[in-house]
């Protein structure tokens, strides 16, 4: 990449972090798709930003779907980080034009969340349960990691949580007498939801039977806690990794294939709207800046969908 260019990228992400205070994630996904932008408009002779032009915007974005072969929501999540980078540029006075308009938005075609029946809900949060081996070692020091499993998969079914907002959650954000919990989703938005009784229920023997026994001996927390309310078996926090593991492992138990951490959010929603949910009520639970993000999961109830019509319309 050109060395200007460069200096422009780490200027902006720069921005990104001081102005904008956007998480690392969403930063790091910033430069991703950028540093792939600004080197193929390098390649092609352009050595600062001046010298890119609409035909360097056009092949780049061409080249993304037909070498690439790069779905069409990635493409459009490319063109929005292209598009907040020139305008950061046009405003800090590094290009005379904003030339990203040229390109236009990909058709895209939404795939629809993968969803779970409430049957294999329940058998998905039921799944974590003693093993022989865990009973053998049932007077040892030993923590019941199952419950503490439990206790995970049981949270993000009733608060929709994603798997990075998991190991986020401190102590002091969960309010057990009043049933909620304070969560800290992308751009680091806060939010309080509710904890069902079922996830209540398991919050408590979690904190009583495992977390204490993945302490430091006297009960101080080892180093690494960070006061974070999940735990590893070293003490540190639980990670999006670890989630994502554990949901697999438990759905592989209870016979799910291609489940995942975001699975349990999409069903989370999905059951809600088809319990007759507001839309907007289930926009604020997951954290959504746009109800359009929140628009995808009400295609899952065609069976309520037909019995509204069959009970209102006035020719049914």
């Amino acid at each position: 990449m050109a060395p200007r260019l460069r200096e422009a990228l780490d200027d902006f992400l720069i921005h990104l972090r001081v102005e904008r205070g956007l998480a690392p994630a969403t930063r790091q996904a910033y430069e991703r798709d950028l540093t792939g932008l600004l080197r193929a408009v390098s390649d092609r002779g352009a050595a600062e930003p001046r010298a890119i032009t609409e035909r360097h915007l056009v092949d780049h974005f061409q080249s993304l779907r037909s070498e690439r072969n790069m779905a069409g929501s990635s493409v459009t999540r490319h063109l929005a980080s292209t598009r907040v980078l020139f305008r950061w540029m046009r405003s800090a006075g590094l290009i005379e034009r904003d030339i990203s308009q040229v390109l236009e938005r990909p058709t895209r075609w939404k795939r629809l969340p993968d969803v779970l029946s409430p049957r294999q809900m329940k058998a998905l949060v039921e799944a974590p349960a003693p093993t022989p081996e865990s009973d053998a070692d049932a007077d040892s020091d030993a923590p019941p990691l199952w419950v503490r499993d439990r206790a995970v998969l049981e949270l993000m079914y009733a608060s929709g949580l994603r798997a990075s907002e998991v190991g986020t959650i401190g102590l002091a954000d969960y309010d057990e007498v009043a049933g909620s919990i304070r969560v800290r989703g992308k751009g680091s938005k806060e939010r309080v939801v509710p904890v069902g009784r079922p996830a209540q229920h398991w919050m408590s023997r979690y904190l009583k039977e495992c977390r204490p026994r993945l302490e430091a001996p006297g009960g101080s927390p080892r180093l690494g806690d960070k006061g974070r309310i999940f735990l590893t078996t070293r003490g540190t926090p639980l990670d999006r990794l670890g989630v994502w593991r554990m949901v697999k492992r438990w759905a592989a138990r209870a016979g799910i294939a291609h489940a995942h951490p975001h699975t349990l959010r999409h069903s989370f929603a999905t059951h809600l709207l088809a319990g007759g949910a507001d839309l907007r009520v289930v926009q604020d639970l997951l954290g959504h800046a746009d109800i359009a993000t929140t628009q995808i999961y009400t295609h899952v109830d065609k069976s309520r969908l037909k019995s509204v019509h069959h009970s209102f319309h006035p020719r049914p």
